[in-house]
């Protein structure tokens, strides 16, 4: 399986990580499967397997405590670019998230920081209706007891 460069960019920060050190568990048409460990050391997780849908503007994270428990699930709304000349997918970060714990409580993040690009103009109006659309997609997922998908569970 080839490997393909991997870029995580933020708008708040404005920042482009490479990540493609994580470990490529499987790649196709629909999917990215990686391993890693945190970019910055913490103290609460130790290490974490994404689910990246290339499709549907989200990327499903599995952490793990430090004791090698798994923790929560973790979602990013992102708009994924492919550069097939360079083999690079960029991972863009359209702010919201969605964090979900084992028991089914569900924390929706970073609305402020959303609210705070579009006013700056650092997000466009169509990133800023894919998030809230991502959003609503992934919270249906969980109330009717399809989160997470299965491939995710394997």
């Amino acid at each position: 399986m080839k490997k393909p460069i991997i870029h995580r960019k933020r708008y708040i920060p404005d920042e482009t990580i490479d990540i493609t050190g994580d470990e490529l568990v499987l790649r196709n048409d629909e999917l990215l499967i990686t391993k890693w460990k945190p970019i910055r050391e913490r103290k609460d997780i130790s290490r974490g397997i994404s689910y990246t849908f290339l499709k549907e503007g989200y990327k499903i994270s599995k952490f793990f405590g430090p004791d090698g428990n798994f923790i929560y699930w973790y979602c990013d709304i992102i708009d994924v670019k492919y550069d097939k000349s360079k083999d690079l997918y960029t991972l863009v970060d359209l702010l919201l998230d969605v964090k979900i714990m084992p028991e089914g409580n569900v924390q929706v993040l970073d609305a402020d920081e959303l609210s705070l690009a579009l006013e700056k103009d650092i997000i466009t109006k169509s990133e800023v209706c894919m998030s809230l659309k991502v959003l609503d997609k992934i919270l249906k997922m969980n109330y009717e007891g399809q989160f997470p998908p299965e491939i995710c569970r394997e």
